[in-house]
């Protein structure tokens, strides 16, 4: 796939499902409720939404009931102009190890996390397919670390496979993610320091490590 402006193609989707006498129903999978705040408050305006919670990857498990329970509250407190409910995937830990296996060293941003994109994409087309949803996209886009072009392309790899839509988007444009960052603060939105998986928490880890001894011999 060439390098597009998904979020131009996301705004000509939704200008042509505004003509739609009722709203398209989105299943939208979420990684955390702060990414999720901004995707919402925006989609909620378009569509009737169903929140995806499918992250096999976060560890330990006190750390993904955490993340259920802060989605679960900001759904309940938002305003929305159409419905949103929450539908909550296995949790099966064992299943993202499985399927990273060998790349246990691979840096944040490589061949591991692309695994873990399509992992978690393909579960979200599945379900989109089951639940006979129109779109199925994921809030993954908004942050500036995610690769959006890879996102997009995998997203549309399992539309074909699946026989469902992919709704193309890049929920970081137009200040999507600055909007995140301030809802996050409105409503005080529980805001962690790694990605998800245990490989993510040990770089993040190694990283405040180095920062605080660089401070220190300062």
């Amino acid at each position: 796939m060439n390098k597009q402006n998904f979020q131009k193609m996301l705004e000509e989707t939704i200008a042509g499902d505004e003509r739609e006498p009722s709203p398209k129903r989105l299943l939208l999978h979420v990684c955390c409720a702060p990414c999720s705040s901004y995707c919402l408050e925006y989609l909620t305006q378009h569509y009737s939404i169903t929140t995806f919670f499918y992250n096999p990857n976060i560890s330990p498990e006190s750390e993904y009931q955490k993340r259920v329970a802060e989605l679960t509250r900001f759904v309940s407190e938002l305003p929305v102009k159409y419905p949103v409910s929450l539908l909550e995937g296995n949790y099966d830990p064992e299943r993202f190890y499985s399927e990273v296996k060998g790349l246990e060293k691979e840096p944040e941003r490589g061949k591991r996390c692309e695994i873990c994109f399509r992992m978690r994409l393909e579960e979200a087309a599945r379900e989109a397919k089951k639940g006979g949803f129109d779109y199925f996209t994921t809030t993954l886009s908004i942050s500036p670390l995610k690769d959006a072009e890879l996102l997009n392309h995998i997203g549309a790899e399992m539309a074909e496979k699946y026989g469902v839509t992919y709704l193309f988007s890049d929920f970081k444009k137009k200040g999507g993610y600055l909007r995140s960052i301030s809802l996050s603060k409105e409503y005080d939105l529980y805001r962690q320091d790694y990605c998800g998986c245990i490989f993510s928490k040990r770089e993040s880890e190694e990283r405040k490590a180095a920062q605080s001894e660089m401070h220190t011999n300062e």
